[in-house]
C-alpha cells in the first residue's frame, strides 16, 4: 500500500487544513477537529474534543440569531434523513463574538449503511477576510478605536459625509442606525473597565459580522455605534435593526467563570432630501430614544406581571 494511503497521511492532510473541518458521533460528540476549525473560531482542541456540540462552547445560529442547536439542527436533520446540507450560519468564536461561515454537513455512515455521525466543514465568507484586511490598512493611517478595533468617531463621521454627498449629488439611498448598549455604564461599574472593554469589542465584532460587504460601521460615543446601510430603504433599515439586536444578544463574552451579555436599543433614518449630518442623526437619536423608552416599558410591565404572579 503506498504511504499516501494510509489512514495516518491522510489524517494529518485534514489535521493541517486551513478549512475547518470536525466529525461528530451520532450522538453529537466532537471526535475530531482541526487545525482549521482552531483557526476560524479559536477553540483548540483539547476545548471541545469529548464534548457535545450543542454545549455552550459552539452555538449554531443563523442570520436572524435563532439557536438552531433543537428541532431544525442542521446536523440533526442530517442524522434523521442522512442528507448533506449546506447552510450559511454563524459560530460563535472562543472570543464570544460572531463568524459568519458557509457550513457543509455531510453523513456518516458505517459498514452496514447506518448513520454513525458527521463531518461538517465550515469556511468564513469572503467578504469577512476582505474586511480584515481592510481594517488592517485603516490602522497603519490611525482610523480605528483603539477599544473596538472598529473605525473610530473622526473616521465614521468622515464615511458619514461621503454618503451624504453621493445622496445630494448622485441620489444614491442609504440609512443609519444608532446603536446604544444598554446600561454599559452599570455593566462597567460591576465588573470593571476591562470586562466593559472586551464587551465592546464583542459586540462590535458580531454587528460587523452581520453587515454586508458594503455596509459600514464605526465606533459613534462611549456607549454607541453608527452604521451606515447603503442603498437601504426605510424598511430594509428596520429590518436589519431587528436582526443586529438579536444576534448581539447571543453573543456573549466568559469573565472570570461568569457569562456576561448585554442587549442593545437601536434608532434608525433613511436620508432624505435636504438633510445635513446633524440632522440625520437627530433623527436617528430620536427613534433611539423612543426605542429604549419602549424597552423600559415593557420591562416595567413584565416585572408588574412577575410580582402579580
Amino acid at each position: 500500500m503506498s504511504e499516501l494511503q494510509s489512514p495516518e497521511i491522510f489524517r494529518i492532510i485534514l489535521d493541517s487544513l486551513q478549512t475547518g473541518i470536525y466529525v461528530v458521533d451520532r450522538d453529537r460528540k466532537i471526535v475530531f477537529w482541526n487545525d482549521g476549525a482552531e483557526r476560524i473560531t479559536g477553540y483548540h482542541r483539547h476545548d471541545v474534543v469529548g464534548r457535545l456540540s450543542r454545549e455552550t462552547i459552539f452555538f449554531h445560529c443563523n442570520d436572524e440569531g435563532c439557536m438552531l442547536c433543537g428541532a431544525v439542527c442542521p446536523f440533526a436533520q442530517t442524522i434523521n434523513d442522512g442528507k448533506r446540507r449546506e447552510v450559511r450560519i454563524q459560530l460563535r468564536h472562543k472570543q464570544g463574538h460572531r463568524v459568519p461561515v458557509m457550513l457543509r454537513i455531510v453523513p456518516i455512515r458505517d459498514q452496514h449503511g447506518s448513520m454513525s455521525g458527521a463531518a461538517l466543514s465550515f469556511d468564513e465568507q469572503k467578504f469577512t477576510q476582505a474586511r480584515d484586511r481592510h481594517q488592517h490598512h485603516l490602522a497603519a493611517y490611525g482610523c480605528l478605536d483603539e477599544i473596538t478595533g472598529i473605525p473610530n468617531h473622526s473616521f465614521t463621521q468622515f464615511h458619514l459625509r461621503e454618503n451624504l454627498a453621493s445622496f445630494v449629488e448622485y441620489h444614491l439611498p442609504f440609512s443609519i442606525l444608532c446603536i446604544q448598549v444598554d446600561s454599559l455604564d452599570d455593566f462597567r461599574a460591576k465588573y470593571g473597565p476591562h470586562a466593559s472593554d472586551a464587551i465592546l469589542r464583542v459586540v462590535a465584532e458580531t454587528m460587523t459580522g452581520s453587515l454586508r460587504p458594503a455596509d459600514f460601521l464605526g465606533r459613534w460615543s462611549a456607549d454607541q455605534f453608527l452604521a451606515i446601510l447603503e442603498d437601504c430603504s426605510l424598511a430594509g433599515v428596520e429590518i436589519t435593526g431587528k436582526r443586529m439586536r438579536k444576534i448581539v444578544t447571543f453573543a456573549g463574552l466568559k469573565w472570570w467563570g461568569d457569562e456576561l451579555s448585554v442587549t442593545v436599543s437601536i434608532g434608525h433614518a433613511t436620508a432624505q432630501s435636504g438633510d445635513t449630518i446633524d440632522l440625520l442623526i437627530e433623527r436617528a437619536s430620536h427613534s433611539l430614544e423612543q426605542h429604549s423608552a419602549q424597552k423600559v416599558a415593557e420591562r416595567k410591565k413584565t416585572l408588574s406581571s412577575i410580582s402579580k404572579d
